[in-house]
């Protein structure tokens, strides 16, 4: 992290007009974040920042001020419920909280003090709050990232100065960012692999950090994503690199295939957050979408591998990071080490050394890493198969019609998936998609029924975690009437 900053003040010298971040409202080089920082810098006098501001300049502006005043920020993740932001900022317990919403209730009776500081363009307002009981922070704490975890209740993960140094370094190097580079961010930035690779990478090799309003990209809420409008985002900012989940990477494909193809400037494409099938990464390859599958988790600070121009490897996830160690364990779970955070929040041990990631899977023998499935998720049929269910969704939204898929066979005769069409699927084409898939699968893997969903798989209904990772639990919870009676009475198609 201190190398950021540090090369921050190099850029704002030694090139200070090059423009360093720049959204639709603005365009603003490094000698003028320099100075920013420095501005905005005077008004947080705090140990603990909780940031709730859309994408766009102002975020990355409050963001490297934060890291500058050696406070610890806390973003706030925009698809969390108001239940979810209360629980946030009760356990993190910030002193001052930082948002471009006038609308937000912040209790008054935490208020000490209010103020409306301009940031770039926007307006924020900055809430001190009275202090609050709060539990010590484990040493060289930067940032607290929350993550949806496996309940209701989001688990703060303190990440160090140094981690997130070390990755940037990393990461920057994988995808050899050069100073040319034009960095599309169309990830929430509350997302740490996207605060790392969208702004702290380009920042370190002195090129441009494109962060749009997620509106303006075509997004509305945590899933909805209007497929005009997210392309002619790539053709309005001519990125060189971004970094998209899996179903966005579906998106463009399906995009390109129907004559809106991404802009050709594009020459670096980080996939990651969920499994993405090869099927899918190959039809990405052909149409021109320069596309690399890597793989990580919050607990390492996000990344510890990925495919890159030169090493690269089909169906795996690419080789360990220079600043990750990786073996997998006897039991088949990926065991990583190296840049790993500090513990959670209120968890009183001491640092890991390794950390056990609950993922499955293997290194080859020239040491890429395959991912294929997750330990929990994994269920052994009625005649003793195990299957992974993360699989066998991944190949089946590589199809063309099915968005997103969530598979279910534990203990019984056969397997069934609750399917999120394509925009105008209609049932037979989910079924041919499915006959396809099924086609290249073993049989104990198959999907022999499926129904289709009500509404996507969204953070904001509460049916996948932040990282876009399905939870299973709240889908089977949901749809556990229709599953139950295409089991009970071999319907097909059964609408919930």
């Amino acid at each position: 992290m201190l190398n950021v900053l540090k090369q921050l003040a190099r850029h704002a010298f030694e090139q200070p007009e090059k423009v360093a971040l720049e959204d639709a409202a603005c365009a603003m080089a490094y000698r003028q974040l320099f100075r920013a920082v420095a501005e905005v810098g005077a008004h947080i006098a705090a140990e603990r920042v909780a940031v709730m501001v859309g994408n766009g300049v102002p975020w990355a502006v409050v963001d490297l001020t934060i890291a500058q005043c050696g406070a610890v920020a806390i973003p706030v993740p925009p698809f969390f419920s108001d239940e979810q932001v209360a629980h946030l900022l009760t356990d993190a317990a910030p002193d001052l909280l930082i948002t471009d919403r006038p609308d937000y209730g912040v209790p008054l009776s935490r208020v000490l003090r209010h103020q409306t500081v301009v940031v770039a363009h926007a307006e924020l307002h900055f809430y001190t709050l009275q202090p609050a009981s709060r539990r010590t922070l484990p040493s060289d704490t930067a940032k607290i990232t929350y993550t949806s975890g496996t309940t209701g209740q989001p688990k703060g993960v303190c990440v160090t100065r140094t981690a997130i140094g070390e990755v940037t370094e990393a990461l920057a190097s994988a995808a050899a960012a050069r100073v040319e580079d034009r960095s599309l961010t169309v990830l929430p930035l509350s997302t740490l692999l996207a605060n790392i690779g969208g702004i702290y990478v380009p920042i370190v090799r002195g090129a441009t950090a494109v962060l749009p309003a997620l509106a303006q990209c075509g997004f509305t809420g945590s899933s909805a994503v209007d497929p005009g409008m997210f392309v002619s985002a790539f053709h309005r900012w001519l990125p060189t690199a971004t970094i998209l989940v899996p179903q966005l990477l579906k998106l463009a494909v399906e995009c390109a295939q129907a004559g809106a193809p991404l802009p050709p400037s594009l020459r670096f494409v980080a996939v990651g957050g969920a499994p993405c099938s090869a099927p899918l990464l190959d039809r990405a390859r052909t149409l021109g979408i320069p596309a690399y599958e890597g793989y990580g988790l919050s607990e390492a600070t996000s990344v510890v591998s990925m495919n890159r121009p030169g090493s690269e490897r089909p169906g795996s996830v690419g080789m360990p990071l220079p600043h990750a160690g990786v073996h997998v364990a006897d039991d088949g779970e990926i065991v990583v080490s190296g840049a790993l955070f500090a513990g959670y929040l209120g968890q009183y041990e001491a640092p890991p050394k390794t950390w056990h990631t609950g993922d499955i899977g293997w290194l080859d023998a020239d040491g890429f890493l395959y991912v294929s499935g997750r330990k929990k998720t994994a269920f052994a049929t009625a005649f003793g198969r195990n299957v992974s269910p993360e699989w066998v969704e991944s190949e089946l939204i590589a199809t063309r019609a099915i968005q997103q898929a969530a598979v279910f066979g534990e203990g019984r005769e056969f397997n069934v998936a609750v399917v999120v069409p394509m925009p105008g699927a209609q049932p037979a084409h989910i079924q041919a998609a499915i006959d396809a898939t099924n086609a290249r699968l073993p049989d104990y893997a198959r999907v022999r029924e499926w129904l289709q969903a009500d509404a996507p798989f969204g953070a904001a209904n509460g049916l996948a975690r932040s990282g876009g990772a399905l939870n299973r639990a709240a889908i089977a919870a949901r749809y556990a009437l229709p599953i139950e009676t295409l089991y009970e009475r071999g319907e097909q198609h059964v609408q919930p």
